[in-house]
């Protein structure tokens, strides 16, 4: 786990943030308020008069800061016998009635805990972040609780943690140890969840939420969001339209098991506490171990899906994503190509193809290592990474000088955390592999899952990477997977095996910390059976993710247009495939919406779908730019509509590119109406231009007209979609 420190000389407090403590001016005690504020919203703390810190205010932010104190008194609700419903952490075992943030046993058994507020201290980092920390200690006991709030002003995001710690006599377990705990008040809630399964990935659901709890958690150990990811939108009074309404984005930034609870308490009122999940988990803490836990990121819009989207996507790129303002390379994958089935001379045919369709670099995907048992499917060889001398006497470096010869980039795929049972790794070292000792054995993809609480699993996984790039050091690029969840949940060498969940995460981001300390800014792609383990932790460490392992075109334009409610396109990386029946320009326009990526056999390409694809690469070099930094806008939905619309502009609004797509078969299917843009300068005149089209073909849209950008938000441009066209891409641009 991270662990951060505050200095203890603390900064000038910047106006910027309006970060003020202020003391009420009622007559009875005193209370402090921290307002923690970003550009439009404030999420209000306030004391009572026994010092217990609740929220009293989240929302849209007020012009005045000092009116914050008189917020609490405006409420006119039913009596909190506890005194604790709006807890910024709320504790157990004493006052409290509802769900904890935090439960604990002390050293001396006692079950209980109270926090109560000691002191704030505010750090600026640069000039649009800053980090609030707020300590708390139970009165009873040397115990101590901090809560951060990192602010990121401009895109209205938060990140918040806590930090656990104690100098009790003895140990103390904690059995819920939550990151945050927020509270929020409105008329009703309404949340919008996620879930799926392998190839029906981000499947969204959106329910009212009642009184009682909602929990969305994991308990698969990795591959964690396999079932139900950790995002979520949570709409308050009525359900948030893309454009209308007050909705908080939230999700935890970690890899491991999740859990959220969405409680509607007897006030009406909302409290979501997210953490790690303490199944089977309960944590013994030592005196003056420091327990910091991952980080809950949120962001709140009152004006719709679409600015809460854009604040996280603006967010991921300049601080979270690794590379995030960088460039990303085009590649040619095997996979669909070979399998497993290949030799140096198919790879040696593939790295021409590679070059003759025009992206950047060839992914040599599994299926290249082993030789006791050959990786000739995915019942063998797994953990064993030495190349294979039947298919490649010649080794990885022969391809790499190949590709190399051809003016292309090499990468490759790994998956270092599993094993094979059937492998000369299992055989040598069972005891590094998660499995109950009297349990039988049992399977996920024919694999299990290699033990990372152990040090000595940690060098072996790092030392899988680092030897590739020792023996390759024109190594460009990592496909990094992850295709097994945990079963018998046990560690050969963890003495206490309450911890192992929690331990495992640590040493999974060890390995990953070690691999970026040397190798920095090699391109990695995060991918885990598709979207399996997606989250902003892991994206830390990675350039992009896979979606899924699904590519239809057609499910992938529901299922990147809901992943683009909390990532940005330059993180999703989209292959064309030969999944699904449209034809290779649906396919590819659909691919365009993010990383471009091909996973095809280029030679079996007839003329004009070679030539197609070589001029939509080229086409993808002029407009790359504004997909991945532009600021995105979601037009038409296809789920209420038979037209998906997506649009990307520069921050100049001066330039920028619509994906357009006809989402039904039925007849006599199109675009009837309009799609209203958004996001352009009204004041400014463009011009609209059909991109992308197949050999042979021309456009339906006249490409010399000019339009206001008052004209296109508010009567709108209709692509011309049907049966005939049913992929369209029209640039934009700035024209006088």
């Amino acid at each position: 786990m991270l662990k951060i420190r505050l200095s203890t000389n603390l900064l000038p407090l910047c106006l910027l943030f309006s970060l003020t403590v202020f003391t009420s001016t009622r007559s009875e005690a005193q209370s402090i308020v921290i307002p923690v504020e970003t550009q439009h919203n404030a999420l209000v703390l306030q004391t009572d008069s026994s010092k217990y810190l609740g929220t009293v205010y989240f929302g849209k932010k007020l012009s005045k800061s000092s009116e914050y104190a008189q917020v609490k008194n405006q409420s006119k609700q039913t009596v909190d016998y506890t005194g604790m419903l709006n807890s910024v952490y709320t504790p157990s075992g004493s006052r409290n009635l509802l769900e904890p943030a935090l439960t604990v046993t002390h050293s001396d058994g006692n079950n209980s805990a109270d926090l109560t507020y000691v002191s704030h201290e505010v750090k600026k980092i640069d000039g649009n972040v800053s980090l609030i920390s707020i300590l708390l200690k139970d009165p009873a006991y040397n115990f101590n609780v901090t809560l951060f709030y990192k602010i990121y002003y401009k895109e209205d995001v938060i990140e918040q943690w806590s930090s656990i710690k104690h100098n009790e006599k003895g140990n103390v377990t904690l059995h819920k140890y939550a990151s945050a705990n927020l509270h929020l008040t409105g008329s009703a809630y309404y949340l919008n969840q996620y879930h799926g399964d392998w190839v029906k990935e981000m499947q969204p659901e959106e329910s009212k939420l009642t009184h009682g709890i909602k929990t969305l958690d994991s308990k698969l150990g990795t591959r964690a969001n396999l079932f139900q990811p950790s995002v979520f939108m949570v709409s308050v009074n009525k359900p948030a339209t893309e454009d209308e309404g007050t909705v908080l984005f939230a999700s935890l930034e970690y890899s491991g098991n999740f859990r959220t609870d969405l409680e509607v308490d007897y006030q009406d009122n909302l409290r979501i506490i997210s953490g790690i999940n303490n199944y089977a988990s309960p944590y013994t803490l030592k005196p003056n171990e420091e327990f910091v836990t991952p980080i809950f990121l949120y962001t709140l819009s009152t004006q719709g899906k679409g600015v809460a989207s854009r604040n996280l996507q603006n967010w991921a790129r300049n601080y979270k994503l690794l590379d995030g303002k960088g460039t990303r390379l085009t590649l040619l994958n095997n996979w669909e190509a070979t399998y497993f089935d290949f030799n140096e001379s198919k790879l040696a045919g593939l790295l021409k193809d590679t070059k003759k369709l025009g992206v950047d670099l060839f992914l040599l995907d599994d299926g290249w290592f082993a030789n006791k048992y050959p990786r000739n499917g995915d019942v063998a060889g797994l953990g064993d990474w030495e190349e294979n001398k039947q298919k490649l006497p010649n080794g990885i470096s022969s391809l790499v000088k190949e590709a190399q010869n051809n003016n292309v980039k090499f990468g490759i795929w790994i998956e270092p955390e599993m094993v094979n049972p059937k492998s000369m790794l299992y055989e040598k070292h069972p005891d590094w592999v998660i499995k109950q000792p009297k349990r039988d054995e049992h399977y996920f993809r024919n694999q299990l899952v290699l033990d990372l609480t152990n040090p000595k699993v940690q060098d072996f996984v790092f030392g899988v990477v680092d030897d590739l790039f020792t023996k390759n050091p024109a190594l460009a690029y990592i496909k990094w997977d992850c295709n097994s969840v945990i079963f018998n949940a046990h560690s050969a060498t963890l003495k206490n095996q309450n911890h192992f969940y929690i331990e495992y995460m640590r040493g999974l981001y060890n390995v990953l910390e070690r691999i970026r300390a040397k190798y920095p800014k090699v391109p990695m792609m995060l991918c885990s059976g598709g979207g399996g383990r997606v989250d902003y932790a892991a994206l830390q460490y990675f350039t992009e993710f896979w979606p899924s392992d699904n590519t239809d075109p057609l499910e992938r334009i529901f299922m990147q247009w809901e992943y683009s409610y909390f990532y940005p396109a330059i993180a999703s990386a989209n292959h064309v495939t030969d999944w699904g029946k449209q034809p290779i320009k649906f396919r590819t326009d659909v691919a365009m919406m993010g990383k471009l990526g091909f996973d095809i056999v280029v030679n079996d390409l007839v003329a004009n779908d070679l030539k197609f694809c070589q001029d939509a690469i080229k086409n993808y070099d002029t407009v790359k730019s504004i997909i991945w930094q532009g600021d995105q806008y979601r037009l038409s939905d296809p789920r209420s509509s038979n037209v998906a619309s997506m649009l990307y502009i520069n921050e100049q609004k001066s330039s920028g590119v619509i994906f357009n797509y006809l989402v039904s078969s039925r007849y006599g299917a199109n675009s009837n109406l309009p799609v209203l843009l958004k996001g352009l300068d009204p004041a400014k005149n463009y011009k609209i231009q059909e991109i992308n089209l197949y050999p042979g073909t021309t456009s339906t849209i006249k490409g010399d007209q000019i339009f206001s950008g008052d004209f296109l938000m508010k009567v709108g441009f209709n692509p011309d979609l049907n049966l005939a066209r049913t992929s369209v891409v029209l640039k934009v641009e700035e024209s006088n």
